[in-house]
């Protein structure tokens, strides 16, 4: 996964660059498969011991036919996002410049085994307020049918103008990457 950390530019042509995106969506070209191992291995890193997400029997019992993940099983797409986000939305920020602030999730069913995940990506607000920006994007995840598996609200607030010492930029770059 590459992360995008480029050189800000918020400059007074930057802010309408990223003012003019509110309201509008983008879908990134390739979609997310769901599979067997990426379920298993996070449920383990996240310590959930629900069989559901190792077991198909178990998974069976619920009414899946297959393993479904964690209900944070979302947050590997949104980091999978976040290049894609600051590239075409979130334009004149990178990664280190932003603070995650707020996290809304609405899970419409569990990802399972096979779900290939389409999503598109929404700037939906922006504004400036006591020398920060505040940006609004929502998220919305689709199975290879259409069906809406999850939607999120994110928050991310930056300076106004402001910028990330090279040194805390390098630092985040490098935790992201490993």
């Amino acid at each position: 996964m590459t992360v995008i950390d480029q050189p800000t530019d918020l400059s007074p042509v930057a802010v309408p660059a990223i003012a003019d995106k509110v309201g509008c969506h983008y879908r990134p070209p390739n979609d997310y498969e769901v599979g067997r191992e990426q379920i298993r291995e996070f449920a383990r890193s996240v310590h959930d011991d629900h069989p559901a997400h190792r077991l198909e029997s178990a998974a069976a019992a619920l009414g899946y036919s297959t393993l479904i993940a964690p209900v944070t099983f979302v947050s590997v797409i949104g980091t999978r996002l976040l290049p894609e986000l600051f590239a075409h939305l979130l334009i004149g920020y990178s990664v280190s410049d932003v603070l995650h602030t707020d996290q809304q999730i609405l899970i419409c069913r569990p990802m399972q085994v096979g779900d290939r995940v389409s999503s598109d990506l929404c700037l939906e607000s922006f504004r400036q307020s006591s020398g920060s920006d505040v940006m609004v994007t929502c998220t919305t995840l689709t199975d290879q049918r259409g069906d809406e598996l999850a939607v999120t609200r994110t928050t991310f607030v930056a300076r106004t103008g402001g910028y990330t010492e090279p040194a805390i930029a390098t630092a985040l770059r490098n935790l992201m990457r490993s």
